[in-house]
């Protein structure tokens, strides 16, 4: 069986680095590194958050690895697919990027945000606090 290429959202990775019990399932969810597909906003994202919460240098860590990974840039083509989708779906911007990405790379998403949840190749895990 065929390993799918997947890109982990910004709330996945979140919930895996700090450890808690669904960062734990989702550990075992994202793929090798040459399986794992980071849009550069997800890079941005999760900048902001681990200089915030964690220091800056477990930042550069964290974004260093990501860098090993597949990292796709925001080009035109994903621009406007996420336009799309942000309206067909009432995604925010930043959401129709990774999921747009997702799309044009043909891949899985996994996260853990509820607004992805039902939407087509998403691999949707709910947070504890919302079941």
């Amino acid at each position: 069986m065929a390993v799918p290429l997947r890109v982990v959202d910004t709330s996945a990775w979140i919930e895996w680095l700090t450890g808690s019990a669904l960062g734990k399932k989702l550990g075992r969810e994202i793929p090798e590194k040459a399986y794992c597909i980071v849009p550069t906003i997800v890079q941005l994202e999760l900048s902001k958050w681990l200089v915030r919460e964690i220091g800056e240098e477990r930042a550069d860590q964290v974004i260093a690895y990501t860098q090993k990974c597949v990292v796709v840039p925001l080009d035109t083509t994903i621009a406007l697919l996420a336009a799309d989708l942000h309206r067909s779906h009432k995604l925010a911007t930043a959401d129709a990027i990774v999921y747009a990405t997702a799309r044009q790379q043909d891949a899985e998403l996994l996260t853990c945000d509820r607004h992805f949840e039902g939407l087509p190749g998403t691999v949707f895990y709910a947070k504890v606090d919302e079941q």
